[in-house]
């Protein structure tokens, strides 16, 4: 995909972050996640991102990338694939590199390992892997990988196929700078965790699209917030905060890491299981499973479609 038509595709709609699946022993079951891909691509999704944050990308090697991103364009039928891409400078650049040949249609630079970088260190590490690849590339703005306004408009000047800027800082105010200086010449993408709550809010600041995370496993409900936003009906985003996602990030914020933790218990509850996060990161208890499911359970009327979309959850 031609990065300007990627550009153009993402920022129609909502965008989600399939999480890895993994087998009892940590190692990669492409086979639920196959699986599980395919389901979520059958909804109005603008695009997923694959082997991304959500996705333990900074739990893979670099050679289970391809392995995941090849799977997802298999399956994903016209559903826009982006892979995740990072760490240092030169492996970074090899991802990108091996995610391009396995099929990706993007990529999203994560931030990249430990250090703090100036500016012009961040400008010259996104250079050097968006001049490696022809794919539209995506920045992540997270943690030590912070761009200035300035920064951004250089580094948009200097590679035509800078596409997006992706936010997780929830600084709106640097935020509101870059989309009004750069107007359409990127896609904005909100990327706080749990970014719905955040969502509104973003969306003054001219960020009109996010990832979804939950989308992995209560979709329609996820699509209903997302076109409610879009529509300004507060009444339906202030019904489902109180009663969906304000309690799931009550469960999200019980332990480090249950940003991913629980997306994958809620994807094991929907009928895909999408095995244990690997480690540093913790799964949640048998009794944090038991209030998600009823959490769940309570929202049902926003996922009326879910039963014929998902496979029946294993015993």
């Amino acid at each position: 995909m031609h990065p300007n038509d990627l550009r153009k595709a993402l920022g129609k709609g909502l965008l989600s972050f399939p999480v890895t699946h993994f087998h009892p022993s940590h190692s990669l079951n492409l086979e639920s996640f196959s699986s599980h891909v395919s389901a979520l691509s059958e909804y109005p999704v603008a695009g997923l991102f694959t082997a991304g944050g959500t996705g333990e990308f900074f739990s893979l090697t670099p050679d289970e990338i391809p392995d995941i991103v090849k799977i997802s364009k298999e399956v994903a039928g016209k559903t826009p694939i982006i892979s995740g891409c990072g760490y240092g400078t030169h492996m970074a650049k090899l991802i990108a590199r091996a995610a391009e040949t396995a099929g990706s249609d993007g990529l999203l630079l994560l931030p990249h390992y430990l250090v703090d970088a100036s500016q012009e260190g961040l400008y010259c590490h996104i250079k050097e892997v968006c001049d490696c690849t022809g794919l539209g590339v995506i920045v992540y703005n997270r943690a030590n990988s912070q761009l200035t306004a300035d920064t951004v408009l250089k580094l948009a000047d200097a590679c035509p196929n800078l596409i997006g800027f992706k936010d997780g800082t929830g600084n709106l105010d640097k935020v509101r700078e870059i989309t009004l200086r750069l107007q359409d010449r990127l896609v904005y993408i909100g990327g706080m965790p749990t970014h719905e709550l955040y969502a509104e809010g973003y969306f003054g600041a001219g960020v009109t699209t996010y990832s979804s995370a939950v989308f992995n496993f209560v979709p329609e409900l996820a699509l209903k917030f997302f076109n409610a936003v879009r529509a300004g009906e507060q009444s339906i985003t202030q019904q489902i905060l109180t009663d969906f996602f304000i309690p799931f990030s009550q469960i999200r914020d019980r332990a480090p890491g249950y940003a991913v933790a629980a997306i994958k218990a809620g994807s094991a509850l929907a009928g895909f299981s999408a095995g244990p996060v690997r480690p540093p990161l913790t799964n949640l208890t048998r009794g944090e499973i038991t209030m998600l499911s009823q959490l769940m359970d309570k929202n049902r009327t926003f996922s009326s479609k879910t039963s014929s979309k998902l496979p029946s959850q294993p015993q």
